[in-house]
């Protein structure tokens, strides 16, 4: 007879607390864990009043383990429509088109209106670092600035945990997780707010985070100043190395009055190794004078089955492009088949192997919205879904739960496995 799984020994061992409780009459506590352990992870909410046992086994740490033994798990959609201290963020199922709420992040009294952070999914856990904000203890009041605070959301929990801060307060900067070392790195920010066109500074500091230990340590800096930029890994072991690319760093002005931001047309990277990391190198321009003044957003997809080079794309107006990283140059990829509605714009993001491209339909203009005392629910959330080896595109619709305007031009978007 085969041994029970260590999995399996941790789940009758935990429902042995009370050994009245029962997954589901007629069937061993490790078979009914491996069963339940299937469900879709954004129904778990309403199974948890079925019975004790089934609250217990839902809340319990041993349900993330099991999904990840057994590999049932779900791609979901992490979206923050707003500040997540006061807005709570939700993740959306798309294979079952259902919501779940998470829970507001810790806030502090003295800080409000937290925008262009960068939220970030590692195994069970999701990430929450730096961002724009108003601090009322700064002056002038209306002056933003920047944010070196970090935050974990750990789902077998449910609770969110302060993190130590990072070395150096930003916003709009490069951020990607090292998962074979459980290690994150950032490169570069500012502390823009998203209610300003074109104010804040600019950094070049670049530090990288030990999960483990709760330790921020510096690396070499960026070669210039660099904000709104993005970040992703590309290689694997000694390989490795850590790009970022887009962003914008000095301004100009126009007539003398108006700033504007010089963007970026190039990437610079960093070669990563298990002692350290080496020195940056310059990539050239990916794009001549007149092709486009500033990068779209840009998404990353990992090839986790064969392990190539993870494919690139950036979403531009109506066209997705792919970046060849041979020729230095993006290449048109395809065309979003439905355009946004006017003054409004895409959500990009990778989930599942496929390109997701979002937008709201019938939304609820934000100008009633706060003369209304009563909040309203956005419109409908429709998704056109674009998969990169078929060349093909599919489309879904589903009602959001949010009570506030999601505006993609400022909402955060990240995936998790769970």
């Amino acid at each position: 007879m085969a041994r029970p799984s260590s999995s399996s020994s941790a789940v009758a061992s935990e429902l042995r607390i009370d050994e009245k409780l029962t997954l589901i009459p007629g069937l061993p506590d490790d078979v009914a864990a491996k069963i339940l352990s299937c469900v879709p992870y954004s129904h778990i909410d309403r199974l948890k009043l079925t019975c004790k046992s089934w609250r217990h086994f839902f809340s319990s740490k041993t349900l993330i383990r099991l999904r990840h033994h057994h590999r049932n798990l779900s791609s979901l959609l992490c979206i923050f429509p707003q500040d997540p201290s006061i807005a709570p963020p939700y993740i959306f199922d798309p294979e079952n088109l259902a919501w779940r709420a998470l829970p507001p992040m810790p806030c502090s009294p003295y800080v409000y209106g937290l925008c262009n952070f960068t939220s970030l999914a590692v195994g069970s856990n999701l990430y929450v670092l730096g961002g724009s904000l108003f601090d009322t203890r700064s002056f002038p009041l209306e002056r933003p600035c920047s944010s070196s605070a970090g935050f974990r959301f750990d789902f077998r929990t449910f609770k969110w945990h302060r993190l130590a801060p990072m070395l150096y307060p930003r916003g709009s900067f490069a951020c990607a997780a090292i998962a074979s070392s459980d290690q994150i790195i950032v490169a570069g920010g500012g502390s823009r707010h998203n209610l300003f066109c074109a104010a804040g500074s600019r950094m070049n500091a670049v530090e990288r985070y030990d999960i483990e230990r709760d330790e921020w340590v510096a690396l070499d800096g960026l070669p210039n100043f660099r904000a709104g930029c993005v970040g992703f890994l590309v290689g694997e072991g000694e390989e490795r190395e850590f790009w970022v690319m887009g962003g914008y760093g000095e301004s100009r002005t126009l007539s003398g009055v108006f700033p504007v931001d010089e963007y970026y047309k190039d990437a610079v990277v960093m070669e990563l190794k298990n002692n350290g990391a080496g020195k940056w190198r310059e990539v050239g321009d990916m794009w001549a004078e007149g092709e486009r003044a500033r990068p779209g957003k840009i998404v990353v997809m990992e090839d986790e089955e064969s392990g190539c080079r993870p494919a690139i794309f950036m979403l531009d107006g109506k066209e997705i492009l792919r970046y060849d990283i041979a020729s230095n140059h993006w290449q048109k990829e395809s065309n979003v088949p439905r355009k946004a509605p006017c003054n409004s714009s895409f959500g990009f993001v990778v989930l599942g192997g496929e390109l997701y491209v979002m937008s709201l339909r019938h939304g609820v203009d934000s100008t009633e919205t706060r003369r209304s005392r009563q909040h309203k629910r956005t419109g409908t959330l429709f998704v056109q879904i674009y998969h990169p080896r078929k060349k093909t595109w599919r489309s879904l619709l589903a009602k959001p739960p949010f009570h506030c305007p999601l505006d993609f031009k400022t909402a955060v978007l990240c995936t998790v496995h769970l």
